[in-house]
């Protein structure tokens, strides 16, 4: 998702990905979460067009790198307290997105190639995918369970 400025030098603030509301889950917790995602996301985005590998960049994609981290932790968490029924085959696509990001992150620090932009573009991808599907598929989950009474979001928010 392209926004109508498209990260043409000329703008003074360029973005990658705006918020729609096919990224929202519903879980405000997790909503806040996916919202500073797409905020790291369009700062690397404009770390690109400063500089690919300027100090900028490596200290926003290390932000990033832990807020992954910080945000699948947590929603791992709250997928194991409802009992998810594909918490590990949610879990795993997690994992697999962290190895990916630790692995460009370490050819970035070695100095190998790496072209920045594509970099930002495939986790955008990959990132907001994930919400719209994956994630998706868990806030139906949370829907139905809580449409039963076996769900509250208090119970989401502790």
């Amino acid at each position: 998702m392209i926004a109508k400025d498209d990260g043409a030098l000329g703008s003074s603030n360029p973005v990658l990905v705006t918020w729609e509301e096919k990224y929202v889950i519903g879980i405000e917790l997790i909503d806040t979460q996916h919202k500073e995602l797409l905020n790291l996301t369009n700062e690397l985005y404009r770390a690109c067009l400063t500089g690919e590998e300027g100090p900028m960049f490596k200290e926003i994609m290390h932000r990033m790198v832990e807020y992954v981290r910080f945000h699948f932790n947590a929603e791992q968490k709250l997928l194991e307290k409802i009992n998810y029924p594909l918490f590990l085959e949610h879990k795993k696509q997690h994992d697999d997105m962290v190895k990916s990001i630790l692995d460009a992150a370490k050819d970035f620090n070695e100095g190998k190639k790496f072209v920045a932009n594509n970099f930002v573009r495939t986790l955008k991808d990959w990132v907001f995918g994930h919400i719209a599907l994956a994630d998706r598929k868990y806030a139906a989950f949370v829907d139905n369970q809580k449409k039963k009474g076996l769900l509250t979001d208090r119970m989401l928010t502790g």
